[in-house]
């Protein structure tokens, strides 16, 4: 008999992954499923993009093993997406880390930088595969609470009276998911100085800056972040690329140079059609983004009028491709509630419970769905 690893024993498969599987067998029972509830672009690439991985595979090196440091054109093309957007000035040699997602960015970070016995500042709620990996390398989880008076941003003066001792990471996620609170330049800059003077590396995960998004920000951008700071970000969501696995890290030499020792052992670099893809994607202009919030903005609103038929409270001044709603006061368990609108309405919608705690009696919207099946969802709450 296999006897499983004692660090599998504190984690349970991803919410999604379970789900998933029951909502797919719904679907071949022939139940006319509505999946709102993951965040997987349904819009198509740019096609620059298809056609730049498409013309590379007849190139001489397109099926050899890759750098581990990704293509030097793809590490020039990142530096300059930042430079472009964020007002970031990066050395594409030294401070930025093509990598296969950035939730694999999330374990690399991870086995880079913290022992068993460490403890990680881990938002609530939050993205579940932080308080995962944290527990999978023997590190322990510290809660940060986050709630809707404090706009869902960490309230700092709380953070002072924790017992910091051995706190090596703090996750932060801004844009945020779930609830699409943004941060601004001075909540980052007293974060960072929080931080720095606790000797902890704050490391922003930022894949949904260009999701209706009134003002780009990289925590990259604040003064002195490169002593102590760390950014995921993705191609993800902003380029439709989410199963490419396109990511960035960006930081400084030194904190590049302790993930590469872990990231170099892991993969064989990135497939070389992708990275030629990702570069195209890169070089899109504004234009691109506003198309796409343009479709994600009708779609939201479309949203925003199920959730009203929901009975369910919402903020219209947010972020990132989700709506994120306070169920009635009536019911208190958002699976519960989920598990109820998927078997009466047939809508797969993402319980608020899953992101931690403080998600509970809120439940989560996806905007990939097309305006077809927002408006099926829509009759189907009107019967």
């Amino acid at each position: 008999m296999t006897i499983n690893s004692n660090r599998t024993k504190d984690v349970q498969e991803y919410y999604f992954s379970k789900k998933l599987k029951e909502v797919s067998k719904l679907i071949d029972k022939g139940e006319p499923i509505i999946n709102m509830g993951i965040g997987s672009p349904d819009i198509f690439p740019s096609e620059i993009v298809i056609e730049a991985l498409k013309s590379s595979l007849s190139d001489p090196s397109a099926h050899k093993y890759q750098s581990y440091y990704g293509l030097s054109e793809l590490r020039s093309a990142i530096s300059n997406f930042y430079k472009s957007f964020f007002g970031v000035d990066l050395n594409s040699s030294k401070q930025v880390l093509p990598l296969m997602g950035s939730k694999e960015g999330i374990m690399h970070i991870s086995l880079a930088f913290l022992n068993p016995g460490d403890k990680v500042l881990i938002p609530n709620p939050g993205y579940p595969t932080y308080l995962s990996v944290t527990k999978l390398v023997e590190a322990k989880p510290l809660l940060y609470e986050l709630n809707e008076k404090n706009n869902w941003f960490p309230n700092i003066e709380d953070l002072k009276k924790k017992d910091l001792s051995g706190v090596k990471i703090m996750w932060i996620n801004y844009p945020h998911m779930p609830s699409g609170a943004s941060a601004s330049p001075q909540q980052f800059e007293k974060l960072v100085s929080f931080t720095k003077k606790n000797n902890i590396l704050l490391v922003n995960d930022n894949p949904y800056s260009f999701i209706l998004n009134k003002k780009l920000l990289s925590i990259m951008s604040i003064k002195k972040s490169f002593d102590n700071c760390l950014e995921l970000n993705s191609l993800s969501k902003s380029f439709n690329l989410a199963g490419w696995r396109v990511g960035m890290l960006i930081g400084s030499e030194n904190h590049i140079s302790s993930v590469m020792k872990v990231k170099s052992n892991m993969d064989s670099g990135m497939f070389y059609g992708i990275q030629k893809g990702a570069i195209e994607a890169l070089s899109l202009k504004m234009g691109w983004f506003d198309s796409l919030n343009k479709i994600y903005s009708e779609r939201r609103k479309l949203v925003w009028k199920l959730a009203r038929l929901m009975r369910c409270e919402f903020n219209e001044d947010s972020s990132g491709m989700f709506v994120w709603a306070k169920l009635p006061k009536r019911f208190k368990n958002s699976k519960h509630f989920v598990n109820k609108i998927l078997e009466e309405k047939k809508l797969f919608i993402a319980p608020g419970s899953i992101f931690g705690s403080n998600g509970e009696g809120y439940i989560r919207f996806s905007l990939c769905v097309n305006e077809k099946n927002i408006l099926k969802a829509i009759k189907r709450l009107e019967s």
